[in-house]
């Protein structure tokens, strides 16, 4: 009787379709985000056009504020109002890594197209000796040259002071003296380049030195040993305690773990770093002009006589104003470009090549 009793006071579950979740189980097809942006931007066209817009920054704008309109609501009608909010962050992801990828990949392209057009073997090969500015002839040798010299004395001087620095915060530096050289560190970071021209042609005016590849290194040098020590100390930090300990465990100094374990795991993180410095001092131009003055012949000796660079050799064509000036920049940007992008290719090879073998 019992039993009977309680079987008739259960509920009885109800007819009909079960109420909706919070989870729909509907979605929008893969390709929907696709869909959106093609529908934005045929839509901001279309208002720029009505409105008589003809700036594409504008179209951009609308057509990024139009895609985030677009996929909240649409998601929010088929999907929910959570998935709604989860697809309007990745899109606001989304929209600022093509605002942020734009204007590079823009750049990119306007220097090899207007670069592409003067760049060749000519070129590359030649000085701008006796070649007037309005003249097509002339190249960029010297210059290459220069900047060849004056980066690779940097990183000589700037590689090892700032490896060693490295070491000795992470494995030994504790106290006083560490918490000043990383105060002295971040400073150094943020020096202008102009700066550190102004500080080394103090020195050349006290000392009565002449301007040189040489002076122009010493200036890049530091700018290059804070983002060195920067880049190769957080390397460093990533290094597992672990291997450290097992190292010290088996009676092995110190001093030959970090030679040993410590440098061989993180060297690909430290030369991706060191290339990354190289490039950050490639490109500066208003330390050269203040030390190394700039000429339009060939010098091969970086310790005595003006020199050029890539920087200053695009600075000075662009300050002359003609044509062939300004084709000859565009040429030497290029160059400089290429110059940068195979840095970082040789820095992967040598990071992937030196990285610990792992597995059996």
């Amino acid at each position: 009787m019992s039993n009977a009793t309680a079987v008739q006071d259960r509920p009885t579950p109800p007819s009909g379709p079960a109420p909706k979740s919070g989870l729909s189980s509907r979605s929008l097809p893969r390709l929907a985000p696709v869909g959106f942006a093609a529908v934005s931007v045929a839509l901001s066209i279309g208002i720029a056009t009505v409105a008589g817009w003809h700036s594409k920054v504008q179209w951009g704008i609308i057509a990024a504020l139009l895609f985030l309109a677009i996929s909240y609501v649409a998601t929010s009608v088929v999907e929910n109002k959570r998935q709604a909010k989860d697809r309007l962050a990745t899109s606001v992801v989304w929209v600022c890594f093509l605002l942020a990828v734009v204007p590079l990949a823009s750049l990119l392209w306007t220097t090899i197209v207007r670069g592409a057009e003067r760049l060749d073997g000519y070129f590359l090969t030649h000085s701008m000796a006796g070649v007037l500015g309005s003249e097509s002839s002339g190249g960029v040798y010297h210059a290459l040259i220069g900047t060849l010299e004056q980066v690779g004395i940097a990183t000589v001087i700037s590689a090892p002071l700032g490896l060693l620095t490295a070491v000795y915060l992470v494995e030994y530096g504790k106290g006083s003296l560490a918490r000043a050289v990383t105060f002295f560190v971040d400073v150094m970071t943020g020096i202008p380049s102009i700066v550190a021209g102004l500080f080394i042609l103090s020195i050349m005016l006290i000392a009565n030195l002449e301007p040189s590849g040489l002076m122009g290194a010493l200036a890049l040098t530091i700018l290059m040993i804070p983002v060195v020590v920067r880049s190769t100390e957080e390397m460093l930090k990533l290094v597992p305690n672990e291997l450290r300990e097992a190292s010290l465990a088996l009676g092995i100094p110190k001093w030959r773990t970090i030679l040993k374990v410590v440098l061989p795991t993180a060297i690909g993180g430290i030369t991706t770093g060191v290339m990354l410095a190289i490039a950050r001092i490639a490109g500066e131009t208003a330390p050269i002009i203040l030390l190394v003055f700039g000429s339009q012949l060939i010098n091969t000796n970086p310790f005595s006589g003006a020199q050029s660079s890539l920087p200053f050799y695009i600075y000075e064509q662009y300050k002359i104003g003609e044509a062939a000036s300004y084709d000859r920049a565009w040429a030497a940007a290029l160059v400089l470009i290429a110059f940068v992008m195979i840095l970082n290719l040789v820095a992967r090879g040598i990071a992937r090549w030196k990285a610990p073998k792992t597995g059996r």
